[in-house]
């Protein structure tokens, strides 16, 4: 499993209720079926503001770049990605493997790993 972290951060001038409710309502029920290990969104509250991390999980990078290919070719996407771009003015993703000891290894992802992985059961 790999997963996938990208961070963005917005122009000064972009109002971070408008890119969420955008990525919420348009983006995202365009992006779940299809890239599927959605495993969150997160907000900053200190450090670089107006900053917006998201996490994929994937089987590997083949996997990857097949559900990315197709996301691509989907309407709904497409139509966000028109409202949302403009307001973004970087954008850096990575790669990350799981180590040996960390809770959440595999796919599928499930909220019990997840509330394993933040409780430290």
């Amino acid at each position: 499993m790999i997963v996938e972290q990208r961070t963005y951060i917005l122009h000064t001038g972009a109002s971070l209720a408008e890119y969420l409710e955008a990525y919420e309502v348009i983006g995202l029920p365009a992006q779940k079926p299809i890239l599927r290990g959605f495993l969150g969104y997160f907000v900053t509250e200190f450090g670089p503001q107006n900053e917006l991390n998201h996490f994929w999980a994937y089987t590997d990078l083949e996997d990857r770049r097949t559900r990315r290919a197709e996301l691509a070719k989907s309407r709904q996407w497409q139509e966000c990605l028109a409202v949302i771009r403009p307001m973004i003015m970087t954008m850096e993703n990575k790669i990350m493997y799981p180590t040996s000891f960390s809770p959440i290894r595999s796919l599928p992802v499930s909220v019990n790993d997840a509330h394993t992985a933040f409780n430290g059961n």
